[in-house]
């Protein structure tokens, strides 16, 4: 992707290398499983299409993870800081798709269909 705001640009990669090595942490903990592997790098390659409201579908599926799990993440906080961790940061990343303006310059293209 070509970035029309480097600064945003960083925070997009952050963001998908975060979803990736999250994904690679939970597989360490929890057992592999390549469906996950994949969904999170097809979630890392969606962050990189420059296309309108792709940064806030992206932080939904952010905040719809962190809230899915937030009553198991919270039952148990001393087995489970790690998970209620990854889910601030989840929160986090979010709210940054959706409110920071360099984040935001970068998700400004129109489809076009011809």
């Amino acid at each position: 992707m070509n970035f029309s705001n480097s600064k945003g640009g960083k925070l997009i990669t952050g963001i998908a290398v975060y979803s990736v090595a999250k994904c690679i942490l939970n597989m360490i903990l929890g057992g592999f499983s390549l469906s996950s592997l994949l969904l999170a790098l097809a979630f890392a390659a969606f962050l990189f299409v420059p296309v309108k409201y792709v940064n806030y579908i992206a932080a939904a599926i952010l905040a719809f993870i962190a809230v899915s799990h937030l009553p198991a993440n919270i039952s148990d906080i001393s087995s489970n800081w790690i998970y209620l961790a990854e889910g601030v940061i989840d929160i986090i990343c979010a709210v940054l798709l959706v409110t920071n303006s360099d984040i935001k310059e970068n998700y400004s293209k129109d489809i076009k269909i011809s």
